[in-house]
């Protein structure tokens, strides 16, 4: 691995870093969880004005092709700021899964008319997409789908429905994989789509989280028309369209948000327990111990990986391991917050609990956090078969006209 920026690189983390100080406020332990209680109204207001302070200042669509609004950099480049963002207060979440998976799906597969209409605006904070992939009965299984598409002249008729799709309460447009074909096997009848959320037949529904927030939601479709100009790949060829999104996803959703390991050894110094300091106490400290361990190790696989896109390679497989990792750090530290907290760690409002009542907030939000960009079994799954060369799980289903798979229902 390569630890050193190249000229190139440290110029452009000097220029990034000096935007970020001039624009938006340095995190701290008092301000890390300052989006908790604001509003979804707020919160897009916020977003929607960062987003375009990013791109009249050139640091949107870095990697973009600069025909459609972006920079045209190198990967490594967009790694660096977004290490430099990680240190401020930024309201980029709002964004994410547009610029970060949909909009490099369309700049895969659209026409170049499109490329042309949709990125820029996307860029600019104009316009938000969202994901429209997971269904109630596939759970992990993206192939195992039951969105249906049926071809009507020059229009597709689209019925079923969408589940766990971020942002989609606030998105303008959004990407879209369907089954048009119950009569080969699974991985082969699909086709993908993108559309107008506010097409006629689709309906939004907010799924209430225990946190309060609604972040995701149901999406239902009712003989939705979407013109076969819309259709992204070829027919019965979603599949292939599907991966590039995931490929990108894998990337998007990346190490956990605090609380991590600074932000627990800070509570564990300030907190005392019933036999002295909890730093003193050795259950803590090897809990501490571990949790050091595996941030320095996600932070070396971090590093392996900008090193591959500074030398313009695509880092493979083992990216899942980051998650996997970083899922289950996030969820034991802030469980393990409440419980140094103690009869304090039930209470959630921002302004009694200890910072912010970040480890609440993590609590509530880390199960999302490992189903989110695929489950830990998935993920387990890839870095078994991908990266250590297991053999692969005997899967039945692979083979055969989707439609005779057994269900919950047979």
């Amino acid at each position: 691995m390569d630890f050193n920026d190249t000229p190139e690189e440290a110029a452009f983390r000097a220029k990034a870093r000096a935007f970020l100080t001039e624009n938006a406020e340095p995190k701290s332990d008092g301000n890390l969880n300052m989006a908790g209680g604001a509003n979804k109204d707020a919160i897009l207001t916020a977003a929607r004005a960062w987003q375009a302070k990013k791109a009249a200042t050139g640091f949107a669509g870095i990697t973009m092709p600069k025909e459609y609004g972006g920079q045209g950099l190198s990967p490594i480049m967009q790694v660096i700021y977004n290490l430099e963002e990680g240190n401020f207060i930024a309201p980029r979440g709002v964004y994410e899964i547009g610029l970060g998976m949909c909009i490099p799906t369309m700049l895969a597969y659209a026409t170049e008319e499109q490329k042309q209409r949709y990125a820029a605006p996307a860029l600019r904070g104009e316009e938000i997409w969202c994901q429209l992939f997971s269904e109630p009965a596939g759970g992990s299984d993206l192939a195992g789908l039951r969105t249906r598409a049926e071809k009507d002249g020059d229009d597709w008729i689209i019925n079923g429905q969408k589940i766990w799709t971020s942002g989609a309460q606030f998105s303008d447009y959004a990407i879209l994989v369907t089954r048009s074909d119950f009569d080969v096997p699974k991985h082969k009848g699909l086709t993908f789509f993108f559309l107008d959320m506010k097409s006629p037949g689709v309906e939004v529904r907010p799924i209430k989280q225990m946190s309060g927030a609604s972040n995701f939601n149901e999406v239902y479709f009712t003989d939705v028309h979407i013109p076969d100009s819309q259709r992204l790949g070829a027919v019965g060829n979603g599949w292939k369209v599907s991966l590039t999104t995931l490929m990108n996803e894998r990337f998007a959703v990346g190490i956990a948000p605090p609380p991590d390991f600074d932000e627990i050894f800070n509570l564990v110094r300030e907190t005392e327990l019933e036999d002295g300091p909890a730093l003193d106490n050795a259950m803590v400290r090897d809990r501490l111990a571990d949790w050091y361990v595996r941030q320095q190790g996600l932070k070396n696989s971090h590093f392996r990986t900008m090193t591959a896109m500074s030398r313009g390679e695509t880092p493979g497989p083992e990216s899942s391991i980051n998650k996997v990792v970083s899922a289950t750090k996030y969820q034991d530290i802030s469980f393990f917050g409440m419980e140094m907290q103690e009869m304090a760690g039930i209470m959630t409002d921002p302004e009694e609990v200890a910072m912010d009542s970040l480890f609440q907030t993590g609590a509530m939000s880390s199960p999302g956090y490992r189903i989110a960009g695929g489950t830990d079994e998935i993920l387990r799954n890839i870095i078994a078969e991908r990266v250590l060369g297991l053999p692969q799980d005997v899967r039945l289903d692979k083979e055969g006209a989707f439609r005779d798979l057994p269900t919950g229902r047979d």
